[in-house]
């Protein structure tokens, strides 16, 4: 149907979209994006993959989208897709040169890469939070991808998948290390998320809209900031040493420890006001966080 995203379940299925020869390796393969041919009309509605797909962009130029702001940027860089996340073919995405990495789950699933490949936040990210790299970065990058494509190249023996399942690792530990350098280089405008997100989360109890609303969910507030979840995760974790989930906690007790002190509500009430639905989930995560529980807290700030 036109309305639904096209689905590759194999890379030779891909490679004949993309106007490719077959891949040499059927679980394993890199199309270079000068010699695809292709309309991205025909992919309007978006690809879902069975595979990964790691985009090494060289020359990608425009505007990045990032939090609620754009900025300029012109060094190229990484984008990275896990199996049956819905990729969107945009048309500031049509113009760009570099190359795409396609790993099938049955390639690497003899290995312990199968497992920690999870661990790798960024194949969670959206396209707008892409690795944008140094000149230098690209240089290593590109190398790695030499590598494997001239592993592919060669005839298969015995030790290919081990010696491109390194690579592999390798790719991902570099990118994770070039996305740390990222989030420092950033610091500023990562501060200024974090603002945006300690307004939200104000704005959110001043307007009882816990009280409507329940618990405000990761999600929801990624959301709102125009980031994908875990990409937020990531950005807080750089910043404060708490995902999003802890940091949402933080900010739940600051705020319930302002109402004790008032003690103009019950430790219901309070509850409610924050969005709980049962005042034993207050009670729980409160003592959790502050080895009091809501009662002994109460008594311990109140005059004599």
């Amino acid at each position: 149907m036109k309305n639904q995203p096209k689905i590759f379940q194999s890379l030779s299925e891909l490679h004949q979209a993309m106007g490719q020869p077959k891949p040499l390796h059927p679980l394993i393969s890199i199309i270079n994006y000068g010699e695809a041919i292709f309309d991205p009309k025909d992919f309007e509605q978006g690809i879902i993959l069975d595979f990964y797909k790691i985009s090494f962009k060289t020359n990608f130029k425009g505007r990045l989208r990032y939090g609620q702001g754009f900025y300029d940027f012109e060094e190229g860089g990484m984008s990275f897709v896990a199996p049956g996340q819905i990729l969107k073919m945009q048309d500031e995405e049509a113009n760009y040169e570099g190359m795409s990495l396609h790993i099938h789950p049955d390639f690497i699933r003899p290995y312990s890469i199968s497992q920690t490949i999870a661990t790798y936040g960024f194949f969670g990210y959206g396209a707008a939070e892409a690795l944008y790299l140094s000149e230098k970065e690209k240089q290593t990058i590109l190398s790695v991808f030499n590598h494997i494509a001239s592993e592919l190249n060669e005839r298969i023996d015995h030790f290919s998948q081990d010696v491109m399942i390194s690579q592999i690792e390798l790719l991902l530990n570099y990118s994770n290390r070039f996305y740390n350098r990222q989030f420092i280089t950033r610091k500023v405008v990562n501060h200024e998320v974090l603002s945006k997100l300690e307004i939200l989360l104000e704005d959110y109890f001043k307007d009882e809209n816990a009280i409507r609303n329940g618990l405000l969910a990761v999600n929801a507030l990624a959301e709102k900031l125009n980031l994908s979840p875990r990409y937020l995760s990531d950005l807080l974790r750089n910043l404060t040493g708490q995902n999003t989930q802890h940091f949402i906690h933080d900010k739940i007790i600051e705020k319930a420890k302002t109402y004790l002190v008032k003690d103009t509500l019950s430790i219901a009430e309070v509850a409610y006001q924050l969005g709980f639905e049962h005042p034993q989930s207050f009670n729980k995560l409160f003592k959790a966080k502050t080895k009091l529980t809501p009662k002994a807290f109460k008594a311990s700030v109140q005059k004599p």
